[in-house]
């Protein structure tokens, strides 16, 4: 296999080149707040992968440092279909990094958009069945994490990657995970993407494995209505109406925004958007079999609504 370098463009680039472990990058993939993914070329098995990279000249002293090793150290031990894998985790004197499978596809959040953007009305939504289908590998990974004892807290479309062969969803990103046997805790900071938290996380309080099921409800909703009905689109006045009237967040119920969308699925969406999380689904076991449940009811009906046997 030939080795490229991408033309270096940006601070992010000054890795391009270098030897990280077994690995070579190759180019930058994209950049974040604490950390950048590269492309590179593992030497040992001669295969692409994904390099994810924490600058230690820019957060040596920062809560990020810490948080990129328990990343590391946590999704290492995952192994699951739905979950990105990662092969290699690693430290050199200007950062750590931890090597990932490299997934071709794309992100839901490119997915969703796409179709948002799409010239025909008709076609600005994913069908019925393709979203459940995605929603539901959502949660088998997250059932598969949860029963490790493993939250993942920041579930949102740029996190899950859509394989382009399989159709199959990944969940990526365990980047502010913690174990449910954690004793650390984060004081006054909001961890996540206030679109997507679920209200105690916001609020502070005490979460569990409920809080990412709210999170799949909230791109459940927007993958079968296309825009969200929010009180509050302004990030600040959203955190603080999650955190005060958390019931109040959507201004719409599901078939409100969207006739066609039936009050057996509208239900599903309600309970995992639930304000308490005590009232949400017990587990993503529980929501995924309703989800299954109703595809199969929806399948028989569109199949006998066209004539198709099913």
């Amino acid at each position: 296999m030939a080795i490229s370098f991408s033309k270096p463009t940006g601070a992010a680039s000054r890795f391009i080149g270098r030897d990280l472990g077994t690995v070579t990058i190759l180019s930058v993939l994209g950049t974040g707040m604490s950390a950048s993914v590269y492309l590179g070329f593992q030497r040992t098995l001669r295969r692409q992968v994904a390099v994810k990279i924490l600058s230690k000249t820019e957060t040596m002293h920062s809560r990020y440092a810490e948080q990129f090793r328990s990343e590391a150290e946590i999704v290492s031990n995952l192994a699951h279909p739905n979950i990105v894998p990662v092969h290699e985790i690693g430290e050199s004197d200007d950062c750590f990094f931890h090597v990932m499978q490299v997934v071709k596809g794309e992100s839901l959040l490119s997915l969703i958009a796409q179709r948002r953007n799409h010239p025909l009305p008709a076609h600005r939504l994913l069908p019925i069945e393709r979203t459940i289908e995605i929603c539901c590998g959502i949660l088998d990974g997250l059932a598969y994490a949860h029963e490790e004892g493993i939250i993942h807290r920041d579930i949102k479309p740029a996190n899950i990657l859509i394989e382009t062969r399989s159709g199959r969803p990944l969940i990526a990103d365990f980047g502010i995970a913690r174990t449910l046997r954690s004793v650390q805790t984060d004081g006054d900071t909001i961890l996540g993407t206030p679109l997507y938290m679920a209200p105690e996380c916001v609020a502070g309080s005490e979460t569990d494995h409920r809080s990412d099921l709210y999170s799949v409800g909230v791109m459940l909703f927007e993958m079968l209505v296309g825009e969200l009905p929010l009180a509050d689109k302004e990030t600040m006045l959203l955190l603080q109406r999650k955190m005060t009237h958390p019931e109040t967040v959507f201004t719409r119920t599901p078939s409100e925004v969207l006739h066609t969308i039936d009050k057996a699925l509208e239900s599903i969406v309600i309970r995992a958007l639930q304000p308490h999380a005590s009232a949400r689904y017990e587990s993503a076991g529980i929501f995924r079999e309703d989800l299954l449940a109703y595809g199969r009811m929806w399948a028989a009906r569109s199949g006998a609504e066209k004539g198709i046997a099913v």
